[in-house]
């Protein structure tokens, strides 16, 4: 009886998870100038294409997609690096109460970001960074790493600290030690805490909308959200289809490397 109730929850869960996606799909194939103002729940002509160029090209979905991935890449990387650094200084430095150093860095995960907004944006504004490709991405970098941090450091205790003593003893240094030995040793930790942050800078909205207001500068959310209003006479079937561009770069990352993916996770849940 426990395990049918437990199937029919995670059937309901899929089937929760499935019907919007489905009228995702099937309304972003339908015509613009044929939508009825209801939605379709069943697949007609097929329009996804023109939809798709309608919002890549005439919305400028396209130049705030390339700003996304260029935030999500590089901010990405740069916060598993200092993760990394962070970790390494915590667990394996000689440092001075190294339990109040990882709660002074976790702790950024801990406040809402809201709090942030009015403090950030009059410093962005007094120091010239406001709606700059440059203020965005030291933001999402900064917001970034204290989860990062959180994941490799999980990992990082779990490695034998024999591995650093002999290296120490053979008279590496602290630099060689974490680039020779931890980097190597931490790839699949690295890996995930990389996927978590670079899906995390790419859906992004408040930090886009807050501090940026040019279509050159804008992650391709706050894009999205502009093109109901900039292109509501051509329908939700366009907005639908930029809806369904914006969700494919962090579907492929996962399909593509789903397997470092969870071997990422479960050496950090250990």
């Amino acid at each position: 009886m426990g395990r049918t109730m437990r199937n029919l929850f995670v059937a309901g869960c899929v089937v929760l998870w499935l019907v919007p996606l489905y009228l995702l799909i099937v309304n972003a194939l339908t015509p613009a100038g044929g939508y009825t103002g209801e939605p379709d729940w069943l697949p007609g002509d097929f329009a996804l294409l023109d939809n798709m160029k309608t919002a890549w090209d005439e919305a400028a979905i396209g130049d705030s997609f390339l700003n996304s991935l260029l935030y999500a890449v590089v901010c990405g990387a740069a916060a598993v690096l200092v993760a990394a650094m962070a970790a390494f200084a915590v667990v394996v430095l000689p440092l001075p109460r190294p339990a109040a150093w990882f709660w002074l860095i976790y702790s950024g995960t801990v406040f809402p970001l809201q709090i942030f907004l009015a403090p950030l944006f009059g410093l962005y504004a007094d120091a010239n960074l406001y709606d700059t490709r440059l203020g965005l991405m030291l933001i999402y970098a900064a917001w970034a790493v204290p989860f990062a941090f959180f994941l490799i450091r999980n990992q990082m205790t779990t490695m034998p600290p024999e591995a650093t003593e002999a290296a120490m003893l053979d008279g590496a240094s602290f630099t060689r030690i974490f680039w020779s030995i931890h980097v190597p040793l931490l790839r699949s930790g690295l890996g995930a805490a990389f996927i978590f942050q670079f899906t995390a800078v790419w859906n992004d909205l408040l930090f886009g909308i807050t501090l940026t207001r040019s279509p050159e500068v804008q992650p391709v959310m706050a894009a999205l959200t502009t093109l109901n209003t900039a292109y509501s006479a051509s329908g939700p079937p366009v907005i639908l289809a930029g809806a369904l561009i914006v969700s494919l770069p962090t579907l492929v990352i996962f399909l593509v490397f789903r397997g470092l993916f969870l071997r990422g996770v479960t050496a950090t849940a250990r």
